[in-house]
């Protein structure tokens, strides 16, 4: 392990990145979840190898902090010893309640496998980016509606079949709908999109995808007769129909799909996005009923906790009756197997211990990485800002807003645009309205002082908000200059 990934790529236990407080390694176990005992092993692992720092990401990956090169591999000697295979390869993701939930259409794990194999069949999985991902969801209590993915598989009912629909690009709201098609039908596609993304190169996602392959994908099922519209060669000549090989396999004599091949040349998106309002997905904190026993969702407070508190609530889960313990997304923990009387203590106890018990709790509305003092690229100390806001002016931190507090203008914990986002430099702590960490403040204040500010914009949407109106529609409509204004004065 001589080398370590650069930022942007996916800090696996064999490729950790370094960071602003040393290495940091993430674990997603191939089994999808761990039993206890293996949760507080790696918390005593935490401790002992790093800075004691444990996280949950957004996407429910599992993280530690603060390694060195020589730690990180008696950490991973000690993955090994407690039995935890961790996923390696392209992420197919599923919800984290796959297969147990009775409300779901259909347990995705099937076809999850399968395109799984089929990826590593069709040799893409070292020309593919770390970032490149696809979600197959099942539907049910928790959907992957809020992940983002370059392929998205969400199954629904037609009478007594499953289908399966494909899209790409985006979150649930965001991503460009395809088709409609049985099991078999969403594996060909979903391999065929990502060997499309894999002949633009490793920086290359399903965004850089051009209209006429978008649209041969879109033509590409069983149900009808596929688009007579052949993609266009490298050579610029166009692609004639075959049937010697496989799409996926490319091995000639295989019994072949009706299907259109597909250009490896890629081009620019010129896409829509999925029009509609989205329901918002539920979150993972709380009571779930499953197909045996119950499941109780806490969450990290802005996805970090000291690894101690996991081991000490992991303790507890085990001795009240925990089966298994799933990683979720939105950075949550999901402890499996529990009566009703077992959750109501559980929570009651993660409580004690400063997690997040409530999906009304306001700390589920901010996005703040490590800061000060334990991330050395920090500028504030972002997480104390955090929780003083989250005290102090909870009344505007309602759905439709998320704050992102950031140490420095990586914006490690918030890639994305943000109503209010505030991010440390030399300056202090800088305002960026509707935008991101990298974009330039249009207001300061001591970093010490930044959750005041906050205080006073805070206070204004109190002041102006109309009946009915969200806090995001409100700054709005106060603007941008105003919001720095309120922010700078207060």
């Amino acid at each position: 392990m001589n080398a370590f990934s650069r930022r942007g790529a996916c800090p696996a236990l064999s490729a950790p990145m370094q960071t602003g407080d040393g290495l940091l390694v993430r674990l997603n176990p191939v089994a999808g979840g761990l039993v206890p005992k293996a949760l507080i092993g790696l918390g005593e692992s935490a401790l002992r190898h790093g800075n004691g720092i444990m996280e949950v990401t957004a996407r429910g990956s599992l993280q530690i902090r603060g390694l060195t090169a020589e730690s990180v591999r008696l950490l991973a000697a000690e993955v090994d010893a407690l039995g935890i295979a961790v996923r390696s390869g392209v992420p197919v993701e599923i919800g984290p309640l796959a297969g147990i939930d009775p409300l779901e259409i259909t347990d995705p794990t099937s076809l999850a496998d399968m395109i799984r194999v089929a990826i590593e069949e069709a040799g893409l999985t070292g020309r593919l980016g770390p970032k490149v991902s696809v979600v197959v969801d099942g539907s049910g209590q928790l959907t992957m509606d809020a992940v983002t993915a370059d392929v998205r598989l969400k199954a629904l009912r037609a009478g007594d079949k499953v289908l399966w629909r494909v899209s790409v690009a985006g979150d649930a709201h965001s991503a460009r709908p395809l088709t409609t098609v049985d099991e078999d039908a969403a594996r060909d596609i979903a391999v065929a999109a990502l060997r499309m993304v894999a002949e633009k190169g490793r920086e290359a996602h399903t965004r850089d995808m051009s209209a006429r392959q978008l649209a041969s994908l879109a033509g590409w099922h069983s149900f009808a007769p596929p688009s007579v519209l052949p993609d266009i060669s490298p050579r610029r000549g166009e692609i004639a129909l075959s049937s010697a090989a496989s799409p996926i396999s490319n091995v000639a004599g295989e019994k072949p799909a009706q299907k259109l091949p597909i250009s490896p040349q890629v081009g620019e998106m010129s896409g829509r996005t999925e029009g509609g309002a989205v329901e918002r997905p539920r979150s993972p904190i709380g009571h779930f009923p499953l197909n045996n026993g119950h499941a109780l969702g806490i969450a990290l407070p802005f996805g970090s906790m000291p690894a101690q508190n996991i081991i000490d609530l992991s303790r507890q889960s085990s001795d009240l009756g925990t089966t298994e313990i799933r990683l979720a997304p939105s950075r949550a923990l999901l402890f499996l197997g529990l009566s009703p009387s077992a959750c109501a203590n559980l929570q009651s106890f993660a409580t004690t211990l400063g997690f997040v018990t409530s999906p009304a709790d306001p700390r589920t509305r901010i996005a703040a990485c490590p800061g000060t003092p334990a991330c050395a690229s920090g500028r504030i100390a972002t997480r104390a800002i955090a929780e003083t806001v989250a005290k102090e002016s909870a009344d505007f931190l309602d759905p439709s807003l998320t704050l992102h507090i950031s140490g420095c203008a990586k914006g490690c914990a918030h890639p994305g645009s943000a109503m209010l986002t505030l991010v440390g430099d030399e300056n202090g702590a800088g305002l960026v309205v509707d935008g991101t960490a990298k974009a330039l403040p249009a207001g300061y204040r001591p970093g010490y002082d930044a959750a005041r500010g906050v205080a006073g914009i805070a206070a204004a949407i109190h002041r102006e908000r109309h009946p009915g109106e969200t806090a995001a529609a409100c700054l709005a409509r106060l603007g941008a200059a105003d919001i720095a204004e309120l922010y700078r004065r207060n």
